[in-house]
């Protein structure tokens, strides 16, 4: 999702001794925290694996109702949050409310509610004749301390929304926030305490990729990770060597598919918000649209007047929509996307320049056309204001496109005809497509969101996302405890015949030998079903 400037390594030089959170608005240090060093971290698991056993150990009801506690933090200090988001991010207070603290809040409320059930034993009937003197069950346990590594482009919402289901299940956290928004990390631990959770069970660890690198090298029972594909696959690794389950949600090059029937105005309204909110810097953005030829023109047309109307400014001023993007280093790849395309016949049709009078890290949202996929811009991740349209012979041709990506997170298909829409979405290969909508379902309580290919594995949010959080455990008891089973030792010629006629009787294609299975071996069944000798 976000790409961090760090790499993950656990034998980097020694860890700072602080860890700055900077305005991206003016480059300004806003606040300093102590970062966390390698050294410290056993020290801060045992004290989470010290409390978990004793959280594990309350029920379900009760680690439910702490959710609403944390739920009331939330609300009650949902201007502080949008403060502190907005002076890391940048991003305008509106999309702070929005994507930020009303996502955690709603999180919060519906895990609590929910939790109970979902994760309560689950019966298991069996299909069976053989298994139905059997009552069975699914039991979901906590796994222990789980370790989340977040992001810096949603930086209070993703961890606070991972770090929800990981306590309710029952589980400790060890939270690494990005480097680069410490304080909104910070926040995520300062709510936990407000709510009431024991002393230990959600800790911080400020730091940048060596301290996430430790983090896995101390054994966690399990990672959720969201970053970048490159981070991705070190920590897959580091968990491999380990055995270490993980989640991970990384990069998106998520499609919008146009198809010549849409209404052009809602669907070109959708594609800037989609690929310009939180300036570009969303893993669910729309960063490829594919537009069926007919209607690709009036599309773009559309497109281009609503982006030029697009205002850039600072979170301070309550009409601007489009922030300045995290770190100059993240600008210098989007123009060199761009520039690239440029040279390859790309028309950079609206935006795609420096703000300097607004500060070092505005960025005009651009809108590239007449790309093909032999550009990067349309390979590669490009997590910043850039939205590229290329135009489809076909809406088969627009699904062919959206699937030739080594990514696979969101999609979206815009249609007059909902059950067309329906049908293709079935066809697009990613985690997650909306039909005539975009984005949204991250906000969908409901909805589990991952991906596929290099986007990840894994799920969170949902019941699915939830259950992400535990062991699944099957359990079941006898009931005719003193019956030997026929299974057991006491093999036999035939004891074996017994068992080709069980499996002709239940399973033979033709009636006629389910009848001379059921009639010629019914002796021996029933001596098989007598139970073995031993």
């Amino acid at each position: 999702m976000a790409v961090s400037p760090t790499t993950l390594s656990a034998n980097a030089v020694r860890t700072p001794a602080s860890v700055e959170s900077i305005n991206p608005v003016n480059n300004e240090i806003v606040k300093r925290f102590a970062a966390t060093q390698r050294e410290d971290l056993p020290a801060m698991f045992e004290r989470a694996r010290g409390a978990q056993a004793g959280w594990a150990a309350r029920p379900i009801f009760e680690r439910a109702a702490h959710l609403r506690r944390l739920r009331d933090a939330i609300y009650e200090r949902r201007e502080e949050i949008c403060d502190v988001v907005s002076k890391e991010t940048g991003k305008p207070r509106v999309e702070a409310l929005l994507m930020e603290v009303l996502v955690a809040i709603d999180m919060a409320d519906f895990l609590g509610r929910q939790a109970p059930r979902w994760l309560a034993r689950e019966s298991v009937p069996h299909h069976s004749m053989a298994m139905k003197a059997k009552r069975a069950w699914l039991e979901y346990a906590p796994r222990g301390v789980i370790a989340i590594i977040s992001p810096w482009n949603f930086p209070f919402s993703i961890p606070m929304t991972e770090a929800m289901a990981a306590l309710v299940a029952g589980n400790g956290v060890i939270l690494k926030p990005s480097e680069m928004t410490p304080w909104s990390g910070a926040l995520v631990g300062d709510m936990a305490r407000q709510a009431g959770y024991p002393e230990g069970l959600l800790q911080v660890a400020q730091g940048a990729g060596d301290i996430g690198a430790a983090i896995i090298e101390a054994g966690p029972a399990k990672v959720f990770f969201t970053g970048s594909v490159p981070t991705g696959r070190r920590i897959a690794e580091a968990c491999a060597k380990k055995l270490i389950p993980s989640v991970l949600e990384l990069g998106g090059k998520d499609a919008m598919i146009v198809l010549r029937d849409a209404d052009l105005e809602t669907a070109s309204s959708a594609a800037v918000w989609g690929a310009f909110s939180n300036c570009g810097q969303a893993c669910v953005g729309v960063k490829r649209v594919y537009v069926e030829e007919p209607a690709a023109e009036r599309f773009i047309a559309l497109c281009v007047e609503k982006t030029k109307k697009l205002r850039l400014g600072p979170p301070s001023d309550p009409d601007a929509e489009i922030g300045p993007m995290i770190r100059a280093t993240q600008l210098e790849k989007i123009e060199a996307q761009l520039k690239e395309a440029a040279a390859q016949g790309a028309e950079i049709a609206a935006g795609g320049k420096r703000r300097p009078d607004l500060g070092p890290s505005f960025f005009e949202p651009a809108i590239v056309t007449h790309v093909n996929h032999s550009m990067r811009v349309m390979r590669e991740e490009s997590f910043g204001p850039v939205m590229a349209i290329q135009a489809a012979g076909s809406a088969e041709e627009a699904v062919r496109l959206a699937n030739d990506s080594a990514m696979g997170l969101a999609a979206s298909v815009w249609t007059r005809d909902e059950v067309r829409g329906a049908a293709i979405a079935s066809g697009v290969r990613a985690g997650s497509v909306m039909v005539n909508d975009l984005l949204s379902y991250y906000g969908i309580c409901e909805a589990p969101h991952g991906g596929s290919g290099e986007s990840g594995w894994g799920r969170t949010h949902s019941r699915l996302g939830l259950q992400e959080m535990t062991d699944v455990k099957y359990v079941d008891v006898d009931r005719l405890p003193r019956v030997k089973k026929p299974w057991w030792f006491g093999y036999s010629a035939g004891m074996a015949d017994a068992a080709r006629g069980l499996i002709d009787l239940l399973f033979a294609p033709s009636g006629l030998r389910r009848l001379r299975a059921l009639g010629g071996r019914r002796s021996a069944a029933g001596m098989m079903f007598r139970g073995g000798r031993i």
